[in-house]
């Protein structure tokens, strides 16, 4: 498996209750970008339109040496899922502050590239402010026993 971006962000801002594995459409150019590790999920989410789920606001910058005109970069793309699983999203999207947000853009051993999606819940300040003090905290333990060894 070949990551070629995290939204590191993502875990900071939501917690993150259940991930999942979406196929992605995507033409010649885009693939050879995501070879090349050129995405950011950063600003990105999936939503459900028409009973077909579609990532939004997912940067793909153009291949440099494409020969035709490259399409656009934050362009929205159809993500593949099964319609049970789509079905089960809607309810789960239908309740108040539940986004789905990309977590993860890899290519799997056959070539294909996937999206792992997490529905997430929005983080109030103060959840931040603990996470921060917690990831701080295990630091110092780990910088401890390093040194006592």
């Amino acid at each position: 498996m070949k990551i070629v971006c995290n939204n590191k962000k993502a875990f900071h801002e939501y917690h993150i209750d259940k991930t999942m594995e979406a196929g992605i459409v995507l033409n010649g150019p885009e693939v050879k970008s995501l070879r090349a590790g050129r995405a950011n999920l950063k600003d990105g989410y999936a939503a459900v339109k028409n009973g077909e789920l579609y990532l939004y606001n997912m940067h793909i910058s153009p291949y440099a040496f494409c020969t035709h005109s490259a399409a656009d970069p934050l362009r929205v793309r159809k993500l593949l899922l099964h319609r049970q699983e789509i079905r089960k999203l809607i309810g789960k999207l239908n309740e108040k502050g539940v986004a789905l947000i990309p977590l993860k853009l890899y290519f799997i051993d056959n070539g294909k590239a996937k999206v792992e999606l997490g529905l997430a819940r929005g983080k109030k300040l103060y959840d931040k402010r603990e996470a921060l003090k917690e990831q701080q905290s295990t630091r110092e333990m780990q910088r401890m026993l390093r040194h006592k060894e």
